[in-house]
């Protein structure tokens, strides 16, 4: 009995990750900038065999950075997609990053998929990545030109 019920509990599981692969994917991308610049990530979910998304429920992308890391909009909503169309929908995410590394940002999407007959609301955890590079070396001063300028005034 016991083992039946293990089964039956993987099997849900494993459906539920199938049939979540079978109706919408989501692509990311990550950011990169100097520290101090504005680096660009985006999220597309796209729907699939069949599916739709609905173009009238809400559709969001909430962002909770890690410190280092500001977000210009910490939560996006259909008035902030960067593209859109009846079976994807793109985010693009602009942030900043005050130190170099790469940092990892926790997101959730929440989206409505449907078909012809049904909808079903969907909220997908997600990280996104971003790298901060070191700023450019500030160019060198020579240190004689300064020297000779001391000089003259003596």
């Amino acid at each position: 009995m016991r083992t039946a019920l293990v089964f039956a509990s993987l099997f849900c599981f494993s459906t539920r990750a199938f049939a979540a692969a079978d109706t919408f994917e989501i692509k990311k991308t990550d950011g990169t900038a100097a520290v101090g610049g504005k680096a660009t990530a985006s999220v597309t979910i796209t729907a699939k065999r069949g599916w739709h998304l609905n173009q009238e429920a809400p559709l969001s992308l909430k962002l909770a950075p890690v410190p280092g890391v500001v977000v210009d909009k910490p939560q996006l909503g259909r008035a902030d997609l960067a593209a859109s169309s009846e079976t994807a929908a793109r985010f693009d995410v602009v942030l900043t990053l005050s130190e170099p590394g790469k940092k990892v940002i926790e997101a959730e999407a929440g989206f409505v998929l449907c078909q012809k007959d049904s909808c079903r609301p969907v909220k997908e955890k997600l990280t996104l990545a971003a790298e901060a590079t070191a700023p450019p070396a500030a160019p060198a001063t020579k240190a004689s030109g300064a020297s000779k300028k001391q000089k003259k005034k003596s």
